[in-house]
């Protein structure tokens, strides 16, 4: 189904005050049953990307942080089984998984007698059982699962898709018998860049 201008703008429209989780989708698939939810998920997620680029800045000053941890702490020790962090993060209309990311660092570096680099926070995102505290790993895990924009579960969402997208070109070039170089043979020539594909013998489309 073509989608129109005037289609995308007005799901753009409906998105300006939804904070990003999946049963934000799930109502926005109520309301446009006749798109498809691939097609909503990609309008979601490309509206989403462009307002977190907007207003990223805001939320990384320290006095911001200080004030989100300080919530969050506050909340933990009223009820810590409630989703306080997702909370947090839906009423200042930041992502989940980047408002995990932040009192993730915040909290070790509280507990920590080194800051974490980066490849220890990412592992901890992507397996929240190794954070030291069971009431922030339960709140980290609870921001990852709802996140539908950001965040190492929709990374992995993504890379599957484009693994299985790159399957179904290569099994169409060979149905097609058209000779093209991989990206392991693209490396091996020395590319620093490579495409999934590129045809060896350029091809005529001809009229559309």
């Amino acid at each position: 189904m073509i989608l129109t201008k005037a289609q995308y703008d007005e799901i753009a429209q409906c998105l300006v005050s939804v904070p990003p989780t999946r049963q934000s989708l799930r109502k926005l698939k109520q309301r446009f049953p006749s798109q498809s939810q691939a097609t909503l998920l990609s309008i979601f997620s490309q509206e989403y990307q462009k307002h977190i680029k907007r207003t990223h800045a805001k939320h990384h000053t320290s006095e911001a942080i200080e004030s989100y941890y300080q919530r969050y702490l506050n909340g933990v020790v009223k009820n810590g089984a409630a989703p306080v962090l997702l909370e947090l993060a839906n009423e200042v209309d930041y992502a989940p998984s980047l408002m995990a990311r932040l009192i993730l660092e915040r909290f070790l570096q509280e507990h920590e007698e080194t800051p974490p680099s980066k490849s220890v926070i990412n592992s901890m995102l992507r397996d929240p059982s190794q954070i030291p505290d069971g009431v922030l790993a339960n709140q980290v895990y609870q921001c990852i699962v709802n996140d539908c924009c950001y965040g190492p579960l929709v990374d992995c969402i993504k890379h599957a898709i484009g693994h299985e997208h790159e399957i179904l070109l290569r099994d169409l070039l060979l149905e097609k018998n058209l000779s093209f170089l991989d990206e392991d043979q693209l490396r091996a020539k020395g590319y620093d860049k490579t495409p999934d594909f590129i045809l060896q013998v350029p091809v005529d489309l001809g009229q559309a």
